[in-house]
């Protein structure tokens, strides 16, 4: 009932911003998301492109299961996450029961993140067994810990070493001190994650398709959309 009735405010206070240009509003967004340098990236160009006196702006990097939570209670406007053939019919099911809808942003192919001095990093295309020496590093998932909602493309039940870590910071820095790797889309941001980090083609046969999830029928903020924008221009790989 409660996250009903923040539904129902929250929307009013939309239509209020599309509706009402001459009034003065505070800018406001939350967003829930996988561990991804391009949404961090999309989410400063909302903060620099709606800067005021006054703001509240709000980047969760989380579980994905917990991405779904906030957006269908109303915590979160917009929730970033992948899809694949392996997490499709699951994750599909509960955005579907949680009033949500998916919409793709792009898709990728999986690649593989290391630092740079990795005994791996000349290789222009990495396989399973090469990885299989060095620690795979995986975003914990809480309560929620199937593979389904996984960030990583790979089981850990695949390698024989592995470490799970809560953010990025931590998870590239494992990355350097043990030549360990984890699995993603391939994008990544120099200027956010430094020189350390590089990102080569995993060979496996399959696709992220990488999106957001927001409410059913509901109307996107002002802000909601410059978001979404954003996303789809940092969308490359780099």
């Amino acid at each position: 009932m409660l996250s009903f009735a923040r539904n129902l405010l929250e929307q009013a206070d939309i239509m209020k911003d599309h509706f009402c240009e001459g009034e003065k509003r505070t800018p406001k967004l939350a967003v829930s998301c996988q561990h991804y340098s391009f949404a961090v990236n999309a989410f400063v160009d909302v903060v620099n492109e709606y800067d005021a006196d006054e703001y509240n702006f709000i980047l969760r990097e989380t579980q994905t299961g917990e991405i779904i939570d906030d957006v269908a209670n109303g915590s979160s406007e917009i929730g970033v996450l992948y899809l694949s053939e392996y997490n499709s019919e699951v994750l599909t099911k509960l955005i579907k029961k949680s009033n949500l809808v998916f919409e793709e942003i792009f898709t990728a192919s999986p690649h593989v993140f290391i630092g740079k001095n990795h005994p791996l990093a000349s290789h222009a295309v990495i396989t399973l067994d090469e990885l299989k020496p060095y620690p795979y590093l995986v975003y914990e998932q809480g309560e929620r810990n199937s593979f389904y909602f996984s960030e990583e493309f790979l089981s850990v039940l695949d390698m024989p070493k592995s470490i799970q870590v809560r953010d990025r910071a931590t998870l590239f820095n494992l990355a350097v001190g043990l030549n360990g790797f984890t699995v993603s889309s391939g994008v990544i941001d120099k200027e956010l994650n430094g020189e350390e980090i590089i990102a080569r083609p995993l060979d496996m046969n399959c696709t992220m398709r990488i999106g957001m999830i927001k409410k059913k029928n509901a109307m996107l903020s002002r802000y909601a959309q410059s978001y979404a924008a954003a996303l789809k221009k940092y969308a490359t790989i780099g």
